[in-house]
């Protein structure tokens, strides 16, 4: 009996595997969130060359253009001018989300809590942040500008709520025009402190096939909803790459990651405190050398985000 199970188990995995290029059988639902306006994916821009191709690439802006809105660009120093980074950007109509965690942030040691990484806020945060606005003229020009994403999931690296909020309150106070962006790790979402100054929130949490039903998620959903102030809203992180032994340990193939990413749209459809979609991501071998990014998967799973964006930018 038992190896009759295990034999009727993989026939249904070879059936299923054999699937090529499948559509999802219900019709796409319309965008009924009129709220959800940005979708875009990470590392578009941030400096990263994807080793599974021959081309010595690491800007995949258009690749992306076509059904996103905002993407990722990674900033390191002050003095670094992506003025031009930003115009190739706008030139698709897509606005950049800045990444300035080494901007502000620096690694000075190891804890016990969380991922076991310790950063601090940089003694001179403010010169640093003053450098890198004259040396782009934000002062005078921020059109190209999505939001700034800020910290690196700072709870899970113990970038303490003071640090956190001196970096966002320093930016709010120079450019309050444009969102900041707070990503935190889905353990420490119940330790996170979200200051008045941070404008959009959200949280990664990976590996689960629908975060619409998922209880571990929704609960984590919810007790991010909990900390948000009114005029505070929410940015869901799409699953949108495939980690063999961990999406593969959940149930999910690469070709189920379609329906993975419906889910995520049909939960950002659903609430309406939730103003966008990015996807984690686009280029593959990130994190470890066997994870696909949205660009390396099945054409399916492609076909799907491409509708989602469209549906949500308008494009």
């Amino acid at each position: 009996m038992k190896l009759n199970h295990i034999a009727l188990l993989l026939l249904c995995v070879a059936v299923t595997s054999c699937k090529k290029d499948e559509e999802i059988p219900e019709s796409f639902p319309e965008k009924t969130n009129p709220n959800l306006i940005h979708f875009g994916y990470t590392l578009v821009d941030t400096y990263w060359d994807d080793p599974t191709d021959d081309s010595d690439k690491t800007n995949y802006i258009d690749e992306v253009a076509p059904f996103s809105n905002i993407a990722d660009i990674l900033v390191v120093t002050p003095e670094d001018d992506i003025r031009d980074r930003l115009t190739l950007m706008q030139s698709y109509d897509v606005k950049g989300v800045l990444h300035l965690h080494e901007l502000f942030f620096e690694l000075v040691g190891s804890t016990e809590a969380f991922s076991g990484a310790d950063y601090d806020l940089r003694s001179d945060y403010m010169e640093r942040w003053d450098t890198f606005i004259t040396t782009n003229e934000f002062d005078t020009d921020i059109s190209t500008l999505a939001c700034f994403y800020l910290g690196e999931e700072p709870t899970w690296n113990s970038i303490s709520p003071e640090d956190f909020a001196a970096a966002s309150d320093y930016i709010k106070a120079t450019i309050p025009e444009i969102p900041i962006l707070l990503v935190e790790a889905y353990p420490a979402v119940d330790s996170l402190v979200v200051p008045a100054s941070v404008d959009w929130i959200g949280f990664d949490h990976y590996f689960i096939a629908d975060p619409t039903t998922h209880s571990d998620f929704q609960a984590e959903l919810n007790e991010l909803k909990s900390k948000r102030q009114a005029h505070q809203n929410l940015i869901l992180v799409l699953d949108a790459h495939y980690i063999p032994f961990a999406h593969g340990s959940s149930g999910l193939s690469k070709l189920d990651m379609d329906v993975v990413a419906r889910n995520y749209y049909k939960l950002a459809n659903s609430e309406t405190s939730v103003v966008g979609m990015i996807g984690y991501h686009w280029p593959s071998g990130f994190d470890f050398p066997s994870a696909i990014g949205t660009r390396g998967l099945p054409s399916n799973v492609l076909s799907e985000h491409r509708r989602i964006g469209k549906a949500i930018t308008g494009k």
